[in-house]
């Protein structure tokens, strides 16, 4: 092999390995996002289901 082609596949090598090393970072951020994302969804979810059960006895309990 001569030194040229070693040195593109030196080089091919260099940029596949800083691509994957990029894209783990990125799916770290993307997994904490998610992960924000969930939290919050069950925050708004329990927040909804207090409000639910608010008119959920407002139903039961009727003031005459």
């Amino acid at each position: 092999m001569s030194l040229e082609l070693f040195d593109q596949l030196e080089s091919k090598v260099h940029n596949a390995v800083e691509t994957i090393e990029m894209m783990r970072m990125e799916l770290d951020e993307l997994r904490q996002e998610n992960e924000h994302l969930k939290n919050e969804r069950q925050q708004w979810e329990s927040r909804l289901n207090g409000v639910l059960a608010r008119f959920k006895e407002l139903d039961e309990n009727p003031s005459s």
